[in-house]
């Protein structure tokens, strides 16, 4: 289990009680149809799979929360997941969350995780070409396109989507660390 704080945020694994929660916060289509493996509608039983399904220690899912009047609140979900020969970072946020540097802010974070704890050498990730505001904090953490447009199932949706796919090389220690002072 992972956790991690950040100026604003606190990253932390999800536990089954905050499954009411968490359908709160991903239950919205705007946000399902931005990601691959959410379906909607979405519900407290698919929030509550999601937080007991098992992972692996290179399988990170961390809750996003922020403190609203001295309670925490979940806002946002950041992940690095297997996928293929490599690992894949994934976030997503509610919609009263989005523009105010949230993603960025755990994007970082989990980054460093990625980098530090998990001792990973590169990661990829995805955005639907329909959500341009993902690429832009993508592009913050120093992602970088791949040239690679492929269709993508999203689950949401029904279809595949094109998907932009990038790339971050993280034994570039220069670019990282320029990344962590930003």
């Amino acid at each position: 289990m992972m956790f991690a704080r950040t100026k604003r945020l606190t990253l932390r694994p999800g536990w089954p009680e905050d499954a009411a929660a968490l359908a709160r916060a991903i239950g919205h289509e705007s946000v399902v149809t931005k990601i691959s493996h959410a379906p909607w509608p979405y519900t407290a039983a698919d929030a509550r799979d999601f937080l007991t399904r098992p992972a692996t220690a290179r399988d990170v899912a961390m809750l996003i929360t922020v403190l609203e009047d001295g309670m925490p609140r979940i806002i946002g979900c950041i992940g690095i997941h297997p996928a293929g020969d490599a690992h894949e970072l994934g976030y997503w946020l509610t919609p009263d969350a989005w523009g105010h540097g949230y993603a960025t802010e755990a994007g970082r974070q989990a980054v460093q995780i990625a980098r530090h704890a998990l001792g990973l050498k590169r990661l990829s990730a995805g955005y639907y070409v329909d959500n341009p505001a993902s690429g832009r904090v993508l592009a913050k953490l120093g992602f970088v396109p791949t040239g690679r447009t492929e269709q993508q199932y999203c689950r949401a949706r029904g279809h595949d989507v094109p998907c932009v796919k990038l790339e971050l090389n993280l034994e570039d220690r220069p670019a990282c660390e320029e990344l962590m002072a930003a």
